[in-house]
């Protein structure tokens, strides 16, 4: 008797309201309508390849007039590709387009937004609290590694998986760091709430010390199911803020009342930074560090296999020092190198590990001698083939984190 499979889990009804069609590109079954914007909705749908869950944000472009909307996504969806193997970032999958639609196929959070839990539950318990907060400022400690600034984090863009865990989400204000050359941020962007004072006084700032300032306003919303600055009028509410004129709930404990004060320090010099955060004690109690994904397990690195087959008498001449033929035999544009050594496998391994260290790339040792390097959101493969006693030749290959290039239609909507 066969065993019985795994229904997949439902697909969120339709909304009859809807002009979307049922089927998007033959690729996606599109469930309810999960939320809207001015230019974007993003529904629930389901893959007709795999079954799985995930979310699809459809941007209309024939309403982003704005000449600043275009650089906009495509900031948001560089921003995601970078990020794309944080636990606590929202990932995306593939990214299409027709004439007139940008599709964005991400992960589905089925346990929805975190703002409105707590507006429903209350406020939360101090280990629940800290729990969540540890995984936002562990995903925006990533961003800011990755060179990626949020600039617009709030309760409302934090969203929940099925098993409870915190996924930031919505990169549409993010921006990206430039070749680390000092620049500042200029941009006045973001929810006045959960802004830093220094982004709404349109001067330049740096774009993590803004995170942090919001990462504050989110740990105070969290105790208390309150915001430190909430006035209607604009005006008084950046007096609020300027002058630090808040009430933190006496039920909140002293640790955690000095991580608010900290946070929300209207001056960006002297204000806690995520990674002085980071080894504050009340934030390590109970701390668990994300699983970082194997370099050599992401969908990517079957592109960067080492095949043996390939290596012939004519490769092994091309490569031999002095007489360089490659360019007779590689295929143009490929994103790999190969040469020859007489050193050791265990002296070229530990020479990888010793320069990849120093250069910040994280090393990682597969199967058959592999070693991978990875550094945001590059990684190298490098694989060695022994040819004879004293000639060993080496593949070194580069890849992005993702496998996935923007796929067009010519047709439809």
């Amino acid at each position: 008797m066969e065993p019985r499979r795994a229904q997949p889990p439902p697909l969120p009804l339709r909304t009859t309201s809807s002009n979307i069609p049922a089927t998007l590109l033959n690729r996606y079954e599109l469930g309810k309508l999960l939320g809207r914007g001015s230019f974007a909705k993003v529904y629930a749908a389901r893959s007709l390849t795999d079954n799985k869950l995930v979310a699809i944000k459809i941007i209309d472009k024939t309403r982003t007039v704005d000449a600043a909307m275009e650089p906009r996504i495509i900031c948001e969806i560089s921003a995601m590709r970078r990020l794309q193997h944080h636990p606590n970032i929202l990932k995306i999958h593939e990214v299409m387009a027709t004439r007139t639609k940008i599709y964005l196929v991400m992960d589905l959070a089925l346990g929805g937004e975190l703002f409105s839990k707590v507006l429903h539950r209350g406020k939360l318990k101090e280990s629940k609290a800290r729990r969540y907060f540890q995984q936002l400022v562990s995903a925006l400690h990533f961003c800011h590694q990755n060179g990626v600034a949020h600039r617009d984090v709030k309760p409302q863009n934090l969203l929940l998986d099925e098993n409870g865990n915190l996924k930031v989400s919505d990169f549409g204000l993010s921006a990206l760091a430039k070749a680390q050359n000092g620049d500042v941020l200029q941009t006045a962007c973001g929810t006045p709430a959960f802004t830093a004072p220094e982004v709404m006084a349109r001067r330049g700032y740096d774009g993590a010390k803004a995170d942090a300032w919001s990462c504050g306003v989110i740990l105070f919303f969290l105790l208390s199911a309150q915001l430190p600055f909430d006035d209607t009028n604009l005006a008084s509410m950046y007096k609020k803020i300027h002058r630090r004129e808040y009430q933190i709930p006496s039920s909140i404990s002293k640790p955690a009342k000095s991580i608010i004060t900290q946070l929300l320090d209207p001056n960006p010099t002297t204000r806690m930074s995520i990674v002085g955060l980071m080894n504050h004690s009340w934030f390590l109690k109970n701390y668990e560090l994300p699983t970082q994904s194997s370099m050599f397990e992401l969908e990517h690195t079957k592109y960067c296999k080492f095949d043996t087959r390939s290596v012939n008498a004519f490769d092994i001449i091309s490569l031999s020092s002095g007489l360089d033929l490659s360019g007779l035999f590689e295929v143009k544009g490929r994103r790999e190198k190969r040469f020859t050594s007489r050193e050791t496998v265990e002296r070229i391994a530990e020479r990888l590990r010793e320069v990849g260290g120093r250069l910040g790339y994280r090393v990682e040792e597969g199967k058959g001698g592999a070693i991978g390097l990875g550094k945001g959101r590059v990684v190298l493969m490098l694989e060695m083939l022994e040819i004879s006693e004293n000639l060993l030749v080496v593949e070194v290959k580069v890849g992005g984190v993702m496998g996935w290039n923007l796929r067009r239609f010519s047709g439809g909507n």
